[in-house]
């Protein structure tokens, strides 16, 4: 006999580059106390604790978004129903890819990493990302980034004490194949990252922007989500002021997570 089925539906944390699914880790206790299944699984390669991976980072090197999007495919496939999908920058794309292939009963793109067809590129993302794709033949290596350089990409309004301890709980090296793939997706016509922006048959989408992030400002967030103007699919947007690219942790999270949770739940 069939177990029966949850009364809720499950929740799929996606993380983004430079992070691990410890970067939901407030997230998926909050959820988790409110009676959701939550999964947060790894990218590949990443499927194991921070301090590991700085020390042996040889596992995400050369991992493309072709490979997580597979892996978070199967994942879902496992599940006894459609989840709730919710992704954090790279995440977000992720997201977008997901709902655009019939997954999911509503997705939350959350300071999203941008998809083929958004043309905005501030100064502030092109700083953010050029210690990988400053070099090219970093495209197979799994990057860091300093310090220094985290605080300006995540977490430039938090202090400089704020922003260690964040870097010291939460960073990891990232796959610079991925960034590559996502920086120069409007120059390769079978980019990973396009999405038929036209659906009408994907599940509700929502869009959540924080005010100050360096990686995807709000310009970015507001062009990603115009891309769907053609889509009779609920496509809404959402700006938090005083917010950072680390949305996700910074203080005031929980505003952020729960009217993630408010919008995805009212939208299935």
């Amino acid at each position: 006999m069939d177990s029966p089925r949850h009364p809720l539906p499950p929740i799929l944390l996606i993380h983004g580059l430079w992070l691990t699914p410890r970067s939901w880790e407030k997230w998926t206790e909050r959820y988790t106390s409110q009676g959701y299944q939550v999964i947060a699984p790894a990218w590949p390669g990443l499927d194991r604790e921070v301090e590991d991976i700085r020390t042996n980072p040889e596992g995400i090197a050369g991992v493309g978004l072709e490979e997580v999007l597979a892996h978070y495919e199967e994942v879902i496939s496992g599940l006894d129903q459609e989840p709730i999908i919710i992704g954090h920058s790279f995440g977000g794309a992720l997201t977008q890819l997901l709902l655009d292939r019939s997954h999911g009963r509503a997705g939350v793109a959350i300071s999203s990493a941008a998809v083929k067809g958004v043309l905005p590129l501030p100064l502030s993302t092109l700083r953010s990302a050029w210690p990988v794709l400053g070099n090219p033949g970093n495209k197979d290596k799994a990057i860091p980034l300093t310090p220094e350089q985290f605080h300006y990409a995540f977490t430039n309004i938090l202090t400089k004490e704020e922003s260690a301890a964040a870097y010291t709980r939460y960073h990891v090296p990232g796959s610079a194949r991925v960034l590559f793939q996502g920086a120069f997706a409007n120059f390769n016509p079978n980019a990973v990252t396009k999405v038929n922006s036209a659906n009408d048959r994907r599940a509700p989408l929502l869009f959540l922007s924080g005010e100050n992030d360096n990686i995807t400002p709000p310009k970015v967030n507001r062009a990603n989500w115009r891309l769907y103007r053609k889509s009779s699919a609920v496509t809404d947007y959402h700006e938090f002021s005083g917010r950072s690219h680390f949305i996700i942790g910074q203080d005031g999270w929980e505003e952020v997570a729960d009217y993630a949770l408010a919008w995805a739940s009212s939208n299935i």
